[in-house]
């Protein structure tokens, strides 16, 4: 490598999802709408949840907390975006940079396993349903839920540690709209193989493959057991319990498929990609568990009929 063309980074410039000045305008207000209405749609999953004590359940309880990883992830994501294209600020220091990489990083690994937790209780609620609250306890639930974030905080870590110590890069431009991993990778002048095998040891293998492999099991026990249910009635109302959960699962694997399938190299084709995975999904997901969900839909009816009656 040309020791001209390399540089140590104390910052970098992020060159957004679109170098046209008229579609800049017209993606920041569709960002914007997007964000406000998964601001929005988690903050009443969370009100419902928390206020409504039908909902004080195992299955809402981790609903709460892929909530809170939406908000968390979408807004760490699209913060500096939209705050560089009402300023034109587009700098962001190498600190901040990887502080954004590192959390974006964590809650994402968070979100699959999560969804895997909640695979598992679908699974006890459909295949054992007398013993449902027995084991699906309140310290089962928070042991659980807390496993999913420490988990995915510590299996994160050794990737982060040696990125941060990568400080020789060809250029300070990253290509994207915030500081993802990957652009990070193709710009440095460091040796990346370690930090490759890891990212595809824990980020591919432990972090989405074996979610997916759990998640996968655990549906093929539950449509066992609701294929072996008599009446139609009982296989539809065993269905709509995990119907929900089912759709947001396909959401997100069918986004991590196509966006991370592109060869590295080929982001400018991916900016689209990766704002569906960071947006759009999250965006869905609360409309998806409305929409799907009898006792979400029964909570904002009893909620609007507790409105009415005061005003």
């Amino acid at each position: 490598m040309d020791q001209k063309n390399q540089t140590i980074a104390f910052y970098f410039i992020l060159k957004g999802i679109s170098d046209v000045s008229v579609f800049q305008v017209l993606v920041f207000f569709l960002v914007l709408l997007i964000y406000l209405i998964t601001l929005g749609g988690h903050l009443t999953i969370l009100l419902l949840v928390f206020s409504d004590s039908e909902l004080h359940t195992p299955m809402y309880f981790f609903l709460c907390n892929l909530s809170i990883v939406d908000l968390s992830s979408t807004t760490v994501t699209l913060h500096k975006f939209l705050s560089m294209s009402v300023t034109g600020n587009d700098t962001i220091s190498f600190t901040a940079c990887m502080v954004q990489m590192w959390i974006f990083s964590w809650l994402s690994g968070n979100e699959l396993i999560i969804l895997t937790a909640m695979s598992y209780d679908r699974y006890v609620a459909i295949c054992n349903p007398l013993h449902y609250m027995v084991v699906m306890n309140d310290r089962v639930c928070a042991a659980l839920a807390s496993f999913c974030w420490a988990f995915s905080f510590l299996q994160i870590l050794p990737s982060m540690v040696i990125l941060v110590g990568f400080t020789c890069y060809t250029s300070h431009v990253i290509d994207h709209f915030f500081c993802d991993i990957m652009p990070l990778i193709d710009l440095t002048c460091s040796d990346t193989s370690i930090l490759q095998l890891l990212i595809f040891t824990e980020g591919v293998l432990l972090s989405t493959f074996t979610p997916f492999l759990l998640t996968f099991v655990s549906y093929v026990f539950i449509i066992s057991a609701i294929l072996r249910i008599q009446s139609i009635r009982g296989r539809s109302k065993a269905f709509n319990t995990c119907s929900s959960h089912l759709t947001v699962v396909g959401l997100h694997y069918f986004s991590l498929v196509c966006q991370y399938l592109t060869p590295i190299g080929t982001f400018k084709s991916s900016k689209l990609l990766s704002l569906f995975n960071t947006a759009v999904v999250p965006m869905l997901n609360p409309i998806v568990y409305s929409l799907k969900n009898k006792d979400v839909k029964s909570a904002i009816q009893r909620k609007q009929r507790l409105f009415s009656a005061r005003f």
